[in-house]
């Protein structure tokens, strides 16, 4: 019910927020290719650790819905480039063709930033009261959820034991290790390679928000920690610090992205799917694009993932498994995601990669 209005109003309201900042052009461009690039790395890395280590593989869990294929899994990639682009985006809406609606909403919010202020600042706020509003109808849903899963998995222990969740458990340590790698070798790599500067010493100034963002699970929360420490513990300038930072927030969901992609491949093991390489090139889309429509509230991702598992091709009841362990989770990769990397000077055009890096989602 939720998925399509979601995907709509959360992309557009996503790219309308980031054209707003056109006008500070190398550092826009800059910033969100950096954002780009870190969640790519992020998702690379759960695609390898998931793929090499199949926490999914012989799961015995008796879900209900056993699909014949995986739709994405008999696409060839060329197929793939020409389904992103909708010949009627009406009817990719009613059939949940994710991929083309994704698309027609970026292109949407995109023209929108093209419109003249008054219009652009109406149909904007149109969109982001329409997000709002989904975001409450679906934290509805999230509320409920915990009654649906308890049946669930009481179901799978009365029929398979507690084996069935030696899978689960392989998955949760999974995700971890991914989130470690990204934010204690990904992000610090960064820091070196591109700052210049010692991590060690970057993350000694990072406490306060790293602490909220893990027990708010939110990244507009913990937004004016993140602005004091980085502007503040790393010297960044105030002007590119109050630029990357906000964006950051709304579209660059490293932690979500990495478990998003890890969490649809454990499930496609879970059902016996072994996906091909184009159908998790759409897992990587998907989550870069899921991602950058996550809304900075606690179980986001979670929201994002039914997006992700429509767009493959699995049933949405594969959620249910994964949403057990998910809240303890949402604390990891919320602290998680990013390091503002400080350089030597304050020259804008060297430090927009030091606001751009912490994240906390």
């Amino acid at each position: 019910m939720a998925i399509m209005p979601l995907i709509i109003t959360s992309i557009v309201s996503g790219v309308v927020s980031v054209g707003s900042g056109a006008g500070l052009g190398k550092l826009g461009y800059k910033t969100f290719a950096y954002y780009i690039v870190s969640s790519l790395a992020a998702i690379s890395t759960g695609l390898i650790l998931v793929n090499i280590f199949q926490p999914g593989i012989g799961a015995e869990i008796g879900l209900e819905k056993m699909p014949q294929q995986v739709a994405a899994a008999e696409q060839s990639f060329p197929d793939l480039l020409l389904r992103i682009i909708p010949l009627n985006p009406f009817r990719s809406m009613a059939e949940g063709d994710v991929l083309s609606v994704i698309f027609f909403a970026i292109l949407f919010g995109y023209f929108i930033t093209k419109l003249p202020s008054e219009s652009s600042r109406q149909l904007g706020g149109f969109f982001q009261a329409a997000f709002d509003t989904m975001m409450k109808l679906t934290q509805f849903v999230v509320w409920s959820a915990p009654l649906g899963v308890f049946g669930i998995i009481a179901r799978i222990v009365a029929k398979t034991g507690f084996a069935a969740f030696k899978s689960l458990g392989f998955y949760f340590i999974i995700v971890l290790f991914g989130l470690f790698i990204h934010a204690f070798i990904n992000l610090p790599l960064l820091l070196k390679l591109v700052a210049r500067v010692n991590p060690l010493k970057h993350y000694r100034g990072m406490p306060s928000a790293l602490l909220t963002a893990f027990s708010t699970c939110s990244s507009m929360v913990t937004l004016p920690l993140t602005m004091n420490a980085v502007t503040g513990n790393s010297q960044v300038s105030k002007k590119v610090a109050s630029f990357t930072l906000p964006i950051g927030a709304t579209i660059n969901m490293d932690g979500t992205a990495l478990y998003e992609c890890v969490a649809t491949v454990f499930i496609a093991q879970v059902y016996g799917f072994d996906l091909s390489l184009t159908a998790q090139i759409t897992v990587v889309l998907t989550a870069l694009l899921a991602s950058i429509g996550a809304a900075s509230v606690p179980m986001s991702g979670l929201v994002m993932m039914s997006i992700i598992l429509k767009a493959v091709g699995l049933p949405l009841e594969g959620v249910a498994y994964i949403l057990a362990v998910d809240r303890i989770l949402n604390s990891r990769r919320s602290g998680h995601a990013a390091a503002p990397i400080p350089s030597q000077t304050h020259n804008d055009n060297t430090t927009w990669c030091r606001a751009a890096v912490w994240r906390t989602h």
